[in-house]
This record gives C-alpha cells, sequence and structure tokens, in this order.
C-alpha cells in the first residue's frame, strides 16, 4: 500500500461525504486556476492544510514531505522565467559571469512567486482529496456524474495494478541488490533496464490472469465495487457554499481590477 493511501485510511475525514469533499476540492482547484492570484490561492492554501492536518488529523511531517515533491518541480520549471543571461544586469539581481550577468528583474520575481503559491494551493486542493478520500469513493462521485462505465473501470484497474507493480518492482530491486546488481552506474543501468523488462511481462501476465478471474466471475462489462455511502451534513455544505462563493467572489475581484 503506498504512503497516500495509507494516509487516507488513516484520516478523521475520511467518512466525510465524499461528493462534498469532491466538490470542494475541485471548485477551489478551479478558482485557484483561473485567478492566478496569490489572493486566492494564499487562503486555498492555507484551508486545505489546516483541513488535511488539524481535522483530518494527517501528520505535518508527512503533509510537508508530500509538497515538497511538486516543490522540486516548481523550482526547476521557474527558473527558465526567473533566471537571465544579460549584458545588461536588471533590478532584482545579478550575478556576474565574466562579461556578463545571471540576473533577474523584480517583475519576474513577483510573477515565479505567484506562480509558485498558485500551483502550490492548486496541489494542496489534490492532497485534500487524495488524502482524505479513498479511491473507491472518489469513483463512486464519478460515477453520479455519470462519467463513462469504460473510463471510471480503467482508473480502477490501472489504480489496482499500481500496487501490484509497485510490489513487484520492490522484490526485483532487493533481489538485485542482494546481488550487487547496483554497485556502479553501468550496473545499476543495466538492472534498470532488466527491472523494466520483467515488469512489463509481469504486467501482461497479471492483466491476462485478472481478467480471466473476472470471466470466471460472470464479468458482464462492468466492475460493481461496494461502496458506504456517507449522508451530507447541513452545516458543512452550507460552510463549503459561502466559502465557494467567497472565493468567487475574489476570483472576480482579481480578474476585472
Amino acid at each position: 500500500m503506498i504512503l497516500i493511501d495509507k494516509l487516507c485510511y488513516q484520516s478523521k475525514l475520511r467518512y466525510v461525504n465524499a461528493t462534498e469533499k469532491f466538490v470542494y476540492a475541485v471548485l477551489s482547484l478551479v478558482f485557484c486556476v483561473v485567478s492566478g492570484s496569490a489572493t486566492v490561492a494564499v487562503p486555498v492554501f492555507l484551508v486545505n492544510g489546516i483541513l488535511t492536518v488539524g481535522k483530518g488529523k494527517i501528520p505535518l511531517s508527512r503533509y510537508i514531505k508530500l509538497l515538497l515533491i511538486p516543490m522540486t518541480f516548481l523550482i526547476l520549471g521557474t527558473a527558465a522565467i526567473l533566471l537571465n543571461v544579460s549584458a545588461v544586469p536588471l533590478d532584482a539581481f545579478a550575478f556576474p559571469i565574466g562579461k556578463w550577468y545571471l540576473t533577474g528583474s523584480v517583475k519576474s520575481v513577483i510573477r515565479v512567486c505567484r506562480l509558485c503559491i498558485t500551483a502550490l494551493a492548486a496541489v494542496s486542493c489534490l492532497y485534500f482529496l487524495s488524502l482524505n478520500t479513498t479511491m473507491t469513493d472518489i469513483l463512486g462521485v464519478l460515477r453520479k456524474l455519470h462519467l463513462p462505465d469504460l473510463l471510471i473501470e480503467l482508473m480502477l484497474l490501472i489504480y489496482r495494478f499500481i500496487f501490484l507493480l509497485l510490489e513487484t518492482a520492490a522484490a526485483i530491486t532487493t533481489a538485485q541488490e542482494s546481488r550487487l546488481g547496483n554497485r556502479d552506474y553501468s550496473t545499476r543501468i543495466r538492472s534498470f533496464g532488466a527491472m523494466a523488462s520483467a515488469l512489463f511481462v509481469q504486467a501482461v501476465k497479471r492483466s491476462n490472469m485478472l481478467y480471466d478471474a473476472m470471466e470466471s466471475r460472470c464479468y458482464d462489462g462492468t466492475i460493481r465495487v461496494l461502496t458506504q455511502e456517507q449522508p451530507a451534513r447541513k452545516n458543512e455544505v452550507i460552510w463549503i457554499a459561502v466559502y465557494e462563493i467567497l472565493l468567487l467572489l475574489i476570483t472576480i475581484w482579481s480578474i476585472i481590477k
């Protein structure tokens, strides 16, 4: 079981109505992306953190480590916006490199900061949903939204195979390390290629075995999963509605100003 799935089953918000959490997360994500403003992103990021860590009781250290993953990609992705090589130093900072400067402008710094906080706020919306809602509940909400059954079944099967392939990859890696398969760079590359090919073969074999098992149990084209429906609470719906209306007003204001 992967870390996010473990935390999800431990969350105190797990048994809150899945539709409420889905609507809250998706609307907050949409407002963050549409506005592109820190005025929307900052409260969304803070509220998601309070709900996930404070209400859901997800360990703060785990939550921060999960946020560091997109931060790495953000730093690498925004470097191209922030840094410039120019013969003339710009107004934010400038590091001389011979006759040239590694420099940046105040405008680019502000743009990068706005982009980072918006991206982190959007990621926090997805983390709120994934850390507090099981995959079966999410698929149940998508089924209520009348998404194609084929798409939902593919999501379920892919989700199932993630665990199988991770378990297989871990076993192969352990076997390779016990045989000094990662002692140097070239050996590590060959070991990785061997593991990838073995995973591909195992994925094909297990998919065939899974389909045979489903066929033997009268599979008719639809995977039926037993879900536990939680009733929506009136006060939670009201708070979500008020919060999203405020975000909508702030989004409109940030666009027209």
